[in-house]
């Protein structure tokens, strides 16, 4: 069943990096060009999704935070018989996941505020987490933990160390900033989770830095 319900995003406060408070007005904003750049194929995410793949049952119902337009890594999930439910803070992007996807779930959201109310055998936040402020990051493991069922497993990337880092999208700042290791280890075995598997700067994912953890049961 599509759910069409947008969530208050009302409230949020952020850091005083003036590219940090225009990540979401950014996508927003080119939304064709994203969908244009973003690759149909399983590429960089490949041996990272598989292995959620193969964690889970057919069936099982993912949270994909950060969706974008469902492009590729929704798509891939779905191949494989997933239910997804996508959360993304650009209505221009859940728009397309809506029309593309119609027999799953997709909010118009911010992360940092999200409160579905449901729980998942594994939520997933890929290329979108590092978008948030350091403060904002370490606020977001008590709700990955909220919307994960015991034993359900946690997909996400993070930079390599401790800091803040301004690329570039369309010609203007993109942000990104990153916790250290440590922290997130921290971070994670309070919310409930324990790491799977860590990797820092993999090369067979784009240099990402990826972690894979599981909400204890």
């Amino acid at each position: 069943m599509t759910d069409s319900v947008d969530i208050n995003n009302e409230g949020i406060t952020e850091t005083d990096a003036p590219s940090a408070n225009a990540v979401i007005d950014l996508y927003e904003a080119q939304v064709e060009l994203w969908s244009d750049l973003r690759a149909l194929h399983i590429t960089v995410e490949k041996t990272w999704l598989d292995a959620l793949i193969a964690a889970v049952r057919p069936g099982d119902r993912i949270l994909d935070i950060g969706c974008g337009n469902g492009l590729p890594i929704a798509a891939y999930l779905i191949q494989h018989g997933l239910q997804i439910t996508g959360v993304d803070s650009s209505p221009g992007m859940i728009t397309r996941c809506r029309a593309a996807f119609s027999g799953h779930q997709w909010y118009c959201a911010d992360m940092r505020t999200l409160a579905l109310g449901q729980q998942f055998a594994a939520l997933i936040a890929w290329d979108s987490f590092f978008h948030l402020t350091r403060d904002a990051q370490r606020q977001m493991f008590p709700r990955f933990a909220r919307h994960a069922a015991p034993g359900a497993y946690l997909l996400f990337n993070t930079g390599p160390e401790n800091g803040e880092a301004i690329g570039r999208f369309a010609d203007q700042d993109l942000y990104h900033s990153s916790l250290a290791a440590d922290e997130y280890r921290y971070l994670l075995h309070q919310a409930g989770f324990k790491v799977i598997r860590h990797q820092v700067e993999d090369m067979a994912s784009g240099g990402r830095t990826v972690w894979f953890v599981c909400k204890r049961a």
